[in-house]
């Protein structure tokens, strides 16, 4: 490959990075941006969680925001993501007890029906960690719009430190297809998986147009989120 053509391809992988963290930006976090078709598609704000989950989802995240600050201030730095009332904890705490407590305050408000505590007993990540994060969870999601069999709606992205975390409803076969495009990327450290699975019969009535054939013709029977480090 001649030294312009890795030029372009380069500059077209940022513009595809930067595409996608300011059209999710723009968007709010209950409706993640599809984009279909061609290059340049309609936007379609698709969502596998009912519009009830979605509420619930946005004043778990405020709560326990405001709870996780008024326990810690500035000793901690927690990032808290619900997804279908499930929630996830990232970031940095100073100590063990710490990071129990922070589960034990989320763990209290309504609607939480499981918590993924992936805190690290660690000092808080640099302002340059941050930037490489939000640099890293921009390359996963403009990738996801790039693939062709998957719908980049269907996934939450969340990058603490390196590590990326998957969160969804998602097939088998989008999970698998999902974790080897991110595993691939640069800047990702770890992969963490927190999917809720469910069958190919539960996506076609849920959103029928993103349906595809399962492989081998059998359905994957629903599961609840498990998280799977890789």
């Amino acid at each position: 490959m001649n030294s312009s053509t890795r030029s372009g391809t380069s500059r077209s992988i940022v513009i595809t990075a930067l595409c996608a963290t300011a059209l999710t930006a723009m968007l709010s976090a209950c409706a993640p941006l599809v984009i279909g078709g061609a290059a340049v598609g309609a936007l379609v704000t698709i969502d596998r969680r009912t519009s009830g989950a979605q509420l619930d989802d946005e004043g778990i995240e405020l709560r326990a925001a405001s709870r996780l600050r008024e326990a810690f201030g500035d000793r901690a730095h927690i990032n808290v993501t619900s997804y279908n009332r499930q929630v996830l904890l990232t970031g940095e705490v100073p100590t063990e007890q710490a990071r129990q407590q922070a589960e034990q305050q989320v763990m209290r408000i309504d609607n939480v029906r499981g918590i993924v505590n992936d805190l690290a007993v660690m000092p808080s990540s640099t302002l340059s960690q941050s930037s490489s994060d939000t640099l890293v969870t921009a390359k996963v999601k403009a990738s996801l719009v790039d693939a062709s069999d998957l719908y980049v709606g269907a996934f939450k992205v969340v990058t603490e430190r390196g590590v990326v975390y998957l969160m969804g409803r998602v097939t088998q076969r989008e999970a698998d297809r999902a974790t080897q495009i991110t595993r691939n990327i640069p800047g990702v450290r770890r992969l963490v998986r927190v999917f809720e699975i469910i069958s190919e019969d539960d996506l076609r009535q849920l959103a029928p147009s993103q349906a595809r054939p399962a492989a081998g013709g059998a359905p994957v029977s629903s599961q609840p989120v498990t998280p799977v480090r890789q």
